[in-house]
């Protein structure tokens, strides 16, 4: 596997793939990898014949109060598991090869209503710096296809629309969520948690668990809600919000939608937790 941190030597690579007829996959990553991160280089593989991973730290996605300066770079042991992998590169840019011009002078995407809800509603401008980067990336690999969890779902649909509006000629494939076996989300921030708080955090999982099955008895979207928040809160958790949504846009549901999708984001110690659970609702 080769490592890459210059436009120039990324499109050269990418350009003599393309002229030989492969397909290219992309996988967007901020590095400090796990086993969620390898299935979806694994998921790519499936799909193309050259897999591209990058690891790139996004100053634009980060609130003024967050961890960027804070955020795990494991650059080395990343490097070992994408080669493990069968990666073919590891596209890993500097933030002046993303962003050479000033913060305030720099061109932004955005993708309005999906944006502004739920993890947009508390961290303003975070899908905006999402959209951004995964729109520059998507620039400079030019790949036919970017593989994307499902643990960040909001993320999953911000991207999805950006391309479809954009006119990006790039298939999105979402992965599921890949969890430990007490149902605990895999996530880079797990490691922020301290043991007794790890013995905790399964409840975002088991609070989901529940509130589908008080939706599938017919109970109130309000009632899930607010019942799966108090779950939280009793196991140590602050919940940031729980939330049923129709799983293809994110708006409310009404009666007649049965695909729908509910949605958690809780903070425990340091971490914030996120977590969702996708299901079909009889009529």
């Amino acid at each position: 596997m080769e490592l890459v941190d210059d436009l120039t030597t990324l499109r050269r690579r990418v350009r003599a793939w393309r002229q030989n007829g492969e397909h290219i996959a992309l996988v967007p990553t901020m590095g400090n990898l796990h086993r969620g991160h390898l299935r979806l280089v694994q998921e790519a593989r499936a799909y193309a014949q050259r897999t591209v991973a990058t690891i790139f730290v996004n100053p634009m996605q980060f609130g003024p109060q967050e961890d960027f300066g804070a955020y795990p770079r494991t650059l080395a042991q990343d490097r070992h598991l994408l080669e493990e992998e069968g990666t073919d590169l590891l596209f890993a840019p500097t933030v002046t090869t993303v962003y050479p011009r000033p913060p305030e002078e720099q061109t932004r995407v955005e993708v309005p209503g999906l944006s502004d809800i739920l993890c947009g509603a508390s961290r303003p401008g975070h899908f905006v710096g999402v959209a951004t980067v995964v729109c520059k990336l998507f620039n400079m690999v030019q790949p036919d296809l970017a593989v994307f969890g499902e643990k960040d779902f909001q993320q999953l649909l911000v991207i999805r629309r950006m391309t479809e509006d954009l006119c990006l000629p790039i298939n999105i494939v979402g992965v599921p969520t890949v969890r430990e076996a007490d149902g605990l989300a895999l996530s880079s921030r797990n490691g922020y948690l301290s043991p007794e708080e790890r013995a905790r955090a399964p409840a975002v999982h088991r609070a989901l668990l529940a509130a589908a099955e008080g939706l599938k008895a017919g109970q109130g979207t309000d009632e899930v809600e607010q019942r799966a928040a108090a779950e939280l809160e009793a196991a140590g958790l602050a919940p940031d919000y729980v939330s049923v949504r129709r799983a293809l846009d994110l708006a409310l549901p009404g009666p007649a939608d049965t695909d729908l999708v509910i949605l958690a984001a809780a903070r425990l110690g340091k971490a914030r937790l996120i977590d969702n659970l996708r299901f079909s609702r009889a009529r």
